[in-house]
């Protein structure tokens, strides 16, 4: 009886001791890396935005601009409502691509208004204003950046975060770039945005893959000295803590309306170069980027899967719209396979498969912003192999790891 009493005593003192233990707090400044933390495996990843403490002690007695979007979550509760009870002074919403509730399709012209909930002001950053006017930005100290990105070149909340950090340096603001992990953050792969080929989907000369979170982007492009006449932007960060770049992360919200599950966040960097072509990736369907197809594919072998797209949220006009497209369905594949390098077998064999080459590529620019470069598209077009593409990466992924290194936060 007296060991089974020391040992609930001793499980007591021990889970008591445990919850009183805390890790202490750390605002990241910019070009600075986070002390090496202990093992902290067993805790749960603290993002930058639930560092509430601290967020209202940096933000004491300033005006504040949000940008932010349906994914600016401190648990079940927006980012900005939260501010606001705590006392901060926000004055204004910035919304990137998809809008500030994110229900808005790829491309789809976002307009300015004003949040129900709070009556703040709303300013739009995407179509004819990506990156804010001086009047936009009057009566403001900081804008606080709090997006959810999913690790890959053309996903356009780092071009917002770009036009953000100009803006400011410009105006002089400070920027807070709340940090959050990257889904897709365990491997770097594909090939480097050239020059020529600068676009909204490709600002910076970083691969595909790049293998970031967008704090650790932040401070890249203030680093590199990318922004608009070489411009230093008044950069902090609050990075996430428990958190090392290998850890498997599920998103709690979706980040874009067709992003919708983590296969999909998964197979997104390979698949999405399907947009420059005829192939439809399940736009209007209810998994898109899990899917791929198209109507002549019909009869060939590996493609026997079948979908529609349909006008639906998210897709009001689907490519393909109301046709039979067989394909593949890649999810059993993502959700079993831990992805670990960007997949162009799919694009090959699609290309491949397809009656008409020529038409294969029905976007040709717009494969080429994708991609960075033309070299992908002749390179496919050519007949060239997997592993003859791969090679050709090689040397520009290596010096890019290599200035890549000085801005990591996180194991």
């Amino acid at each position: 009886m007296f060991s089974i009493r020391y040992t609930f005593l001793s499980l007591f003192i021990f889970l008591v001791m445990s919850c009183q233990s805390k890790l202490p707090a750390q605002v990241t400044p910019a070009h600075k890396t986070t002390e090496k933390l202990e093992d902290e495996s067993h805790k749960s990843i603290i993002v930058g935005a639930e560092r509430i403490a601290e967020l209202k002690e940096i933000l004491k007695n300033k005006r504040v601009g949000i940008v932010g979007n349906q994914t600016s979550m401190v648990g079940a509760t927006h980012l900005v409502d939260t501010l606001l009870s705590e006392g901060v002074q926000v004055i204004k919403i910035f919304s990137p691509e998809h809008g500030f509730r994110g229900d808005a399709d790829a491309g789809e012209h976002v307009a300015s208004n004003v949040d129900a909930r709070t009556g703040l002001p709303i300013v739009s950053i995407y179509g004819d204003n990506k990156k804010p006017k001086a009047e936009q930005l009057k009566g403001l100290d900081v804008l606080v950046l709090d997006l959810q990105d999913v690790g890959a070149r053309f996903y356009t909340y780092i071009s917002t975060l770009h036009y953000i950090m100009e803006a400011a340096a410009e105006n002089n603001l400070s920027v807070l770039v709340l940090d959050r992990p990257n889904p897709n953050g365990h491997y770097v792969d594909g090939p480097i945005r050239k020059e020529g080929f600068v676009s909204f989907i490709g600002m910076h000369p970083i691969p595909v893959v790049h293998g970031m979170t967008i704090a650790e982007i932040a401070q890249m492009i203030n680093g590199e000295g990318w922004l608009d006449k070489k411009v230093k932007c008044d950069l902090s960060v609050l990075s996430c803590l428990n958190y090392e770049r290998t850890m498997k992360y599920s998103l709690p919200v979706s980040p874009s309306p067709n992003l919708r599950s983590d296969e999909a966040i998964a197979l997104y960097p390979s698949l999405c170069f399907f947009e420059g072509t005829d192939v439809s990736v399940g736009r209007g369907t209810p998994t898109p980027f899990e899917i791929y197809g198209h109507p002549t594919l019909k009869g060939q072998a590996g493609f026997d899967y079948t979908f529609k797209p349909v006008s639906s949220f998210g897709a009001k006009q689907p490519l393909l719209e109301n046709q039979q497209c067989y394909g593949e369905n890649l999810h059993e594949y993502a959700k079993n396979n831990e992805i670990h390098q960007l997949e162009i077998k799919w694009l090959i064999a699609a290309y491949k498969a397809m009656g008409s080459k020529e038409s294969f590529f029905s976007r040709k620019r717009f494969f080429d912003l994708l991609a960075g470069t033309d070299e992908l598209r002749i390179q496919i077009s050519a007949g060239k192999t997997e592993q003859e593409i791969r090679a050709s990466w090689e040397e520009g992924l290596d010096n890019f790891k290599q200035t890549r290194a000085q801005y990591l936060l996180y194991k």
